[in-house]
């Protein structure tokens, strides 16, 4: 590492769970974050400034005004933009050394299969089922861990999956695929500014775990935030041994 990489990282050096061996792991890993709205502003800045090499940024969208209430990785200069136009040059500003992929499209199964390659995490910030269901075949076919969060009024979840592990469940293990359920959004419902904060930020938390920080991570847990009450609640789920999706051989196409 270079010396000014040592001082921008040190705080993180210092960290016996860290350390240079730790930082220069970060510096080499690839995140993939699918959405940059209220989740994946602060999961991509957070990840930015802890010095993730490589990022790929995913959005089909456009920055809008209503989006600057908590999509803090946007700003009114920029509505208008594509949003990963916009969280490309806010993140560079933050931290001009990384390398950033964008892709200013909707997923799809292929288009997913490309932007996974060498991709060591993926952060989940987006905001409907059936993308998520795809995003689980995807990774599961990949063996690639990913970090999924959502956040609607004044509640929010997060959870990690990860096929590396064989008794990690996957995300049809915890919400099967049918029937589909009736999709919610802030757009009806409205969100807390700060909520999506402190989720996007634990989201980008997980992800450094899943690349070599120190510490347990989520899979197999569900946690939940009631922001009203200040109240955590865990769910522990287990791999289901007749999913539709994890159950079918290792190396199977998932590819629906």
């Amino acid at each position: 590492m270079r010396d000014e990489q040592l001082l921008r990282y040190s705080r993180h050096i210092l960290l016996p769970d860290i350390g240079i061996e730790g930082q220069a792991q970060f510096l080499r890993s690839h995140v993939l974050i699918l959405g940059l709205g209220g989740l994946g502003s602060p999961a991509a800045m957070y990840l930015a400034a802890s010095g993730v090499g490589h990022m790929s940024l995913v959005d089909f969208d456009h920055v809008e005004l209503t989006n600057l209430q908590r999509q803090i990785v946007h700003t009114s200069a920029r509505i208008g933009r594509s949003k990963v136009d916009s969280a490309k040059e806010q993140l560079l500003a933050l931290n001009p050394e990384l390398t950033i992929d964008t892709h200013e499209a909707r997923a799809t199964p292929e288009t997913l299969k490309h932007w996974l390659k060498g991709v060591d995490v993926v952060i989940d910030a987006v905001d409907n089922f059936a993308t998520r269901q795809m995003l689980n075949r995807a990774c599961l076919s990949a063996s690639i861990p990913w970090v999924s969060a959502g956040a609607v009024g004044m509640d929010a979840q997060i959870t990690v999956f990860d096929p590396r592990q064989p008794e990690s469940p996957c995300y049809a293990c915890l919400f099967a695929p049918e029937p589909a359920p009736q999709e919610v959004s802030c757009a009806s419902l409205g969100v807390l500014a700060p909520l999506v904060g402190v989720i996007g930020a634990m989201q980008a938390l997980e992800a450094l775990k899943l690349i070599g920080l120190e510490g347990q991570t989520l899979v197999g847990r569900l946690l939940m935030l009631s922001a009203k009450d200040l109240r955590w609640s865990e769910m522990r789920f287990k791999r289901n041994p007749h999913c539709p999706v994890c159950s079918i051989s290792p190396g199977e196409d998932l590819t629906p």
